[in-house]
């Protein structure tokens, strides 16, 4: 490329050259997109990928969708939005320390969750249980049908047109137990940070909305480890500070953890292509010894935060909301909005239904819910 405007500037081929392991998926080895477009010498694919994720409009209603805690409960708590933010950057952490794409990791990181219902799993659940009759609902299956087909942000496609490679790893979240190749190393990093993200946060907001003690975490294996290293390091830290230390070792121990075990497999050379990382049985994760402490930590959470009585009671009344809504829609479609009036002679009145459901934050929900839906509660 001779273009004047940019002669003389550094080309993501040669940015990745530098940069990449030989195992990291380089831009240039990319399938590209299902309607083809121009390559831009200073800007590759996957971050192209990344910035139209960022500015659509489905990632922008995350920030109205709960990851565990609704609204009403304060305002520190992670929203799905922060969550997925949280998740990215400790993606970029990993990658940078393996050399891998990490344009491709904050592009799949951003997109991970983007097709959330309201009302996080309760919500998923609901609407699950309505399109039984037509599929379910996956909200990892619905995030590639609004980046396919639901969003309209360019005249000469539907969706996003992303990357082969980003879809693929979408792709590989809702069928992780067919899967018939390994993942891209880029696209396992985004499944161990998302891990390693909401062990941390959700300890950290339940702690805060004061649903468990540090008293009660402190019995759990890898909260106890961790607190003894804030401890020894800050022998008089109390109250929020202390919570914030035993939060930030929680996940640095898991990144370090993560790091090491597959800079050690890594090293040895045996992978030299995204190709071979595909023909391989290679599983990026923590060790056994940390995955263990993990499934302990994540029971207690269950137990404890997911299944306490106050998320129970939002649970099942979104739920009931969420049912009723969907009923009056499919009895109703002149109430589907004028972007999702076409949608059921493609996909059917009850899987449109379903995915105007999807789309909305929990604010937006509860006023549809109130103007048109309430009494079809009664």
């Amino acid at each position: 490329m001779d273009d004047p405007e940019i002669r003389g500037l550094q080309t993501v081929a040669q940015r990745e050259e530098l940069l990449l392991a030989p195992y990291a998926m380089h831009s240039r080895d990319s399938a590209g997109r299902r309607y083809p477009e121009d390559v831009q010498a200073y800007r590759g694919p996957f971050q192209r990928d990344r910035d139209r994720i960022l500015h659509c409009s489905a990632f922008r209603r995350l920030s109205g969708k709960m990851q565990v805690f609704t609204g009403d409960m304060g305002d520190y708590h992670r929203t799905r939005l922060t969550h997925t933010h949280e998740v990215a950057s400790i993606a970029r952490t990993i990658a940078r320390g393996l050399r891998l794409n990490e344009d491709l990791v904050e592009a799949l990181a951003l997109f991970h969750d983007i097709g959330h219902a309201p009302f996080g799993h309760a919500g998923e659940d609901a609407l699950n249980e309505c399109l039984a009759d037509v599929g379910g609902f996956s909200h990892n299956q619905h995030a590639l049908t609004v980046v396919e087909e639901i969003e309209e942000r360019y005249p000469g496609f539907p969706g996003l047109n992303l990357s082969f490679e980003v879809l693929e790893g979408q792709a590989v979240r809702v069928q992780k137990a067919s899967s018939a190749c390994t993942p891209l190393l880029e696209v396992q990093v985004v499944d161990a940070a998302d891990s390693i993200t909401y062990d941390a946060h959700d300890t950290d907001d339940a702690m805060k909305l004061g649903m468990v003690s540090l008293d009660e975490l402190s019995s759990i294996p890898l909260v106890g480890r961790m607190l003894q290293r804030v401890r020894q390091r800050h022998a008089n830290l109390h109250g929020g500070l202390l919570r914030k230390a035993l939060v930030h070792e929680l996940i640095d121990c898991q990144v370090t953890d993560v790091l090491m075990i597959a800079g050690a497999f890594l090293s040895r050379g045996d992978l030299r292509s995204a190709d071979d990382v595909r023909r391989s049985e290679f599983k990026l994760g923590p060790s056994a010894e940390l995955a263990e402490q993990k499934r302990e930590l994540e029971a207690f959470l269950y137990r404890h935060v997911y299944r306490h009585p106050k998320l129970l009671a939002v649970r099942v009344a979104a739920q009931q909301r969420l049912r009723a809504m969907f009923a009056e829609l499919v009895r109703r479609p002149d109430l589907l909005p004028s972007r999702f009036r076409g949608r059921p002679a493609k996909v059917g009145l009850q899987r449109s239904a379903g995915e105007y459901l999807a789309s909305m934050t929990e604010r937006f929900c509860d006023e549809q819910f109130d103007r048109y839906f309430h009494g079809s509660l009664g």
